[in-house]
């Protein structure tokens, strides 16, 4: 599901997130890896775990079902293997506390705007 960089999430309490997105088989290997932090989230398309192994920071993790329903959020500090979500197809990746922040938790539907971003046609 090819979905453009500079789109936003809109979460649940109604604040927009910038969101860069993995799609291609290399941006969804390397993720977050090798990087001080991120600015908004990082959706991963077409995965159901991540691992935090080489992380330099702690990252909250939500898991989406195929109509990017949360199926769980979890905070994963450096150098873990996240479980296997059998139901999951995405995940998105933030900073740790941000998805708390932004009021994201199980049984809450994450919507992509993809008008919101840089590469709208105006």
């Amino acid at each position: 599901m090819p979905v453009p960089d500079g789109v936003e999430v809109p979460v649940p309490d109604g604040v927009e997130v910038p969101l860069e997105v993995a799609a291609s088989y290399r941006s969804r290997r390397r993720g977050l890896l090798g990087r001080d932090g991120v600015a908004g989230a990082l959706l991963i398309v077409r995965t159901n775990s991540v691992h935090t192994f080489g992380m330099r920071f702690a990252i909250d993790v939500a898991h989406l079902d195929r109509s990017f329903t949360v199926l769980s959020v979890v905070t994963m500090p450096p150098g873990r293997l996240g479980m296997i979500r059998p139901r999951g197809r995405h995940v998105l990746e933030a900073e740790a506390g941000a998805m708390a922040g932004w009021g994201l938790r199980a049984g809450a539907r994450v919507r992509l705007d993809v008008t919101a971003g840089p590469n709208r046609a105006g």
